[in-house]
């Protein structure tokens, strides 16, 4: 399977909001901390599905229009990765989505790593990305790519639904 990576062209591509973000749970990670640093383990939960709406949004944390790459696999979309500059000067993955029929084929990490490139070719301190602790494969994606675990929140998502007990999960790479 050849994956092409691309990034947008200048009208866009109309066909961003075929992306689908469900997923099934079985696991989500437990949180501690020791000697001043969080580390976790993996538990298993009862298994449920995850179906998270597509947003285009760009927040408004920089003047900077977001730079977005597709990965391809046999001329179909597999999968985006949005790229910001953060408030804080990182570069910031806005978004990291696959295709649930391409998961598990390398297409996350070939678009972080382009995601990485960017933020080292615009000379940022590193990158940093905010997922959920019962997104296992994505946090065990981005701990393979050398990010490690910086912060959590318990009540970010209480807005959109108070019964929700997810949590928000900071990673960073630091260049």
């Amino acid at each position: 399977m050849e994956i092409i990576i691309r990034s947008m062209d200048a009208q866009g591509d109309p066909q961003t909001r075929s992306f689908s973000r469900n997923s099934s749970v079985n696991s989500r990670l437990v949180l501690g901390i020791e000697n001043e640093k969080l580390v976790y383990t993996v538990a298993a939960v009862e298994p449920y599905e995850r179906d998270v709406q597509m947003e285009d949004t760009d927040y408004g944390f920089s003047e900077t229009p977001p730079t977005i790459f597709f990965a391809e696999v046999n001329g179909k979309l597999a999968g985006r990765i949005k790229m910001l500059k953060w408030w804080n000067q990182f570069g910031y993955v806005e978004d990291l989505v696959v295709n649930p029929e391409y998961r598990g084929a390398g297409i996350g990490r070939k678009l972080l790593e382009r995601g990485i490139r960017w933020a080292r070719e615009n000379n940022f301190p590193g990158v940093m990305l905010e997922t959920q602790d019962d997104n296992v494969p994505a946090c065990m994606l981005y701990q393979s790519c050398g990010f490690v675990l910086g912060g959590f929140d318990r009540n970010v998502y209480k807005g959109i639904d108070p019964k929700r007990k997810d949590s928000a999960l900071y990673w960073y790479l630091i260049f």
